[in-house]
């Protein structure tokens, strides 16, 4: 069962404040569409909700579609380094739109920069103080 077309790249970033779903070509270099959970809503404290990365994964994967990309490979994101580890709440819902809207899902992996005793974390040393 080959189908014919061609395979991409889906660059999810989700941290707590948006949601950035970024399809390439397979060398990464050339991009084919991009949206946001800003471009959704207009509502700042709404960007990073699961509602917008759900019309940002489907608009992206109609452009995609129309370019001809049949399938994708999945690489997830959260802020990393000394921030958090954990991609933020529009993640698994934008998965979920991309498959739903018909693309095809190779592998997914997850490239969360880990910092390797880098830099001090902010806030000093008794954290911040509110």
């Amino acid at each position: 069962m080959s189908a014919k077309g061609k395979w991409g790249i889906a660059h999810i970033y989700s941290s707590v404040n948006n949601t950035i779903v970024h399809i390439t070509d397979l060398t990464g270099a050339e991009t084919i569409s991009r949206f946001t959970g800003g471009m959704i809503t207009t509502r700042s404290k709404d960007k990073g909700m699961a509602y917008p990365a759900i019309v940002a994964a489907k608009k992206a994967a109609a452009e995609a579609m129309g370019r001809g990309i049949i399938g994708v490979d999945l690489r997830i994101r959260a802020q990393g380094g000394q921030k958090k580890r954990m991609p933020g709440q529009g993640a698994q819902p934008a998965i979920r739109a991309l498959v739903r809207a018909g693309l095809r899902i190779g592998s997914i992996e997850d490239v969360t920069p880990i910092p390797h005793d880098g830099c001090r974390k902010k806030g000093g040393r008794r954290g911040r103080r509110v």
